[in-house]
């Protein structure tokens, strides 16, 4: 192995996976086409990719044998790993609640001597301890809703996305969110940046810019272009050209994507036309 390549471990399987392979090709590295492939070398970009389960990437950063890594928030702060968040990522987001039956008359305090059953003990205690509760966490790999019916736990923490599933399994939420959670980027803790993080961070904000924003490009009579451009004010400025056409301009800005179609539907009010709306492949902002 090259001792001058930026090692990154990446997420092998699960949910944060595919979504980071994505972000990784977005940004302008190499990534595998063989998901047998345990480690892959972009030599153009100067990165060493590892491949390991989501669960163990802390653990390899804050042990310093990867310098970087890939992984969920809820699995860093699981792990007590030495490693700390560098950035957000923006995918992968996931809450933590507890649920119980008859769970929406209960409080945190009342966790108190209970069992809980959860696939993240080392988030949970932490959130207990931080609250001053005491409570038995037993240690499940995944289907947690059952252990209520089943007879090993009294309440459950685990992942909500609906609620649906708890819901099925006779549960109730209860008490806040123990942990917002997404996809992050880490380091080991007290580490000096590696080179090239500044270039791997500027690439992934790049991706996350552009995946929020888009481009839209329309023409507008010269005398209505303020009042466009009050809609399409852009990052900095919006871009205004000239048109062969005679008292009219073409303009161009960068728009939130999720205001898309509300932002088209103001300028045709305003007056403009050949309103077209891009997609942003990446950006330097």
């Amino acid at each position: 192995m090259n001792g001058d390549l930026l090692k990154i471990a990446v997420p092998n399987k699960g949910s944060l996976a595919e979504a980071a392979a994505s972000m990784l090709r977005e940004a302008g590295y190499r990534q595998r086409s063989d998901a047998k492939e345990l480690v892959l070398v972009d030599d153009a970009n100067g990165v060493e990719f590892y491949y390991l389960r989501p669960r163990d990437i802390a653990v390899y950063v804050g042990e310093g044998t990867l310098a970087l890594g890939i992984t969920g928030r809820d699995m860093l702060l699981d792990s007590g790993a030495e490693a700390d968040e560098v950035m957000s990522l923006g995918f992968g987001g996931t809450r933590f609640r507890f649920a119980a039956p008859g769970g929406r008359s209960m409080s945190v305090a009342d966790l108190a001597g209970r069992r809980i059953a959860t696939s993240y003990p080392g988030l949970v205690a932490a959130y207990l301890d931080s609250h001053g509760v005491t409570a038995r966490l037993i240690h499940l790999d995944g289907a947690v809703e059952s252990s209520v019916r089943l007879g090993v736990a009294d309440v459950v923490a685990d992942v909500v996305e609906t609620g649906t599933t708890l819901k099925r399994a006779g549960l109730e939420l209860f008490g806040e969110a123990i942990l917002e959670s997404e996809a992050i980027l880490i380091q080991r803790r007290g580490a000096v940046a590696p080179p090239g993080l500044d270039l791997l961070q500027r690439r992934l904000n790049g991706v996350i810019t552009a995946r929020d924003y888009l481009m839209v490009d329309y023409n507008v009579p010269r005398e209505l272009l303020d009042a466009a451009c009050r809609v399409t004010p852009g990052l900095d400025a919006p871009t205004v050209s000239p048109l062969a056409k005679e008292g009219w301009v073409a303009v161009r800005a960068m728009i939130p994507a999720r205001d898309a179609q509300r932002i088209m539907d103001q300028l045709w009010d305003t007056g403009a036309d050949a309103i077209l709306v891009t997609s942003i492949h990446s950006c330097r902002l």
